[in-house]
């Protein structure tokens, strides 16, 4: 253990929330535009998408309550708001901009949710609390990107609202790598389980 570990396990972070008896999963913003790094793309986000396929995979052949997330501004910018004001390109990511689209590989099928968002968080200004609540989900499992930006904000507030968050680390992306390491280790020391998509699938096998 190193010394920065060390200190948080003396203080008591850290400690395992544990899987429950009802997951979800949420994937949050892998879409077309943070797919390319021309846009909102770049360090690992391609490789956490390829990885989130099987994910997705066990989720459907579980029957767990599956969401996906977009940013979506109005066309005309009526509806920006802090968020697109710091990132103005934001407000590129429209209902039918291409850059707003879910990639293929992870387009959502009959009985999925799409959740609409316009804040980093999936449940701020959304239903996906009710929506999760309605369906008695406990524990939420999380992929999609960013590390440092969406997710965090989405696992937080999944915390908040009484579900278990485990960040799948490797099914999580961000365009720099450092802030991706930086948060998960945050995450896991306060408010997320962190494992790997190998040790999700075993801890489900049979």
């Amino acid at each position: 253990m190193d010394d920065e570990s060390a200190i948080y396990a003396a203080q008591g972070f850290g400690n395992a929330l544990g899987i429950g008896a009802a997951p979800g999963l949420v994937i949050v913003d892998f879409v077309n535009g943070f797919a390319d790094p021309a846009h909102f793309g770049g360090g690992n986000i391609p490789d956490a998408i390829a990885a989130t396929v099987p994910l997705l995979e066990l989720a459907r052949s579980n029957s767990w309550p599956v969401a996906m997330t977009r940013m979506v501004f109005a066309d005309d910018g009526s509806d920006g708001n802090i968020f697109s004001a710091k990132v103005p390109s934001l407000r590129g990511l429209t209902e039918t901009s291409h850059i707003g689209q879910i990639v293929p590989e992870l387009a959502a099928e009959a009985g999925e949710l799409i959740v609409r968002k316009r804040h980093p968080s999936a449940f701020f200004g959304t239903d996906l609390t009710q929506w999760l609540t309605a369906r008695r989900v406990d524990t939420l499992i999380v992929a999609g990107c960013t590390t440092s930006g969406c997710i965090r904000a989405s696992v937080i507030d999944a915390m908040c609202h009484g579900f278990r968050p485990v960040v799948v680390s490797n099914c999580v992306g961000d365009r720099a790598l450092g802030p991706h390491e930086a948060n998960l280790f945050d995450m896991g020391q306060k408010c997320a389980d962190l494992m790997e998509f190998a040790a999700v699938a075993d801890h489900f096998k049979g």
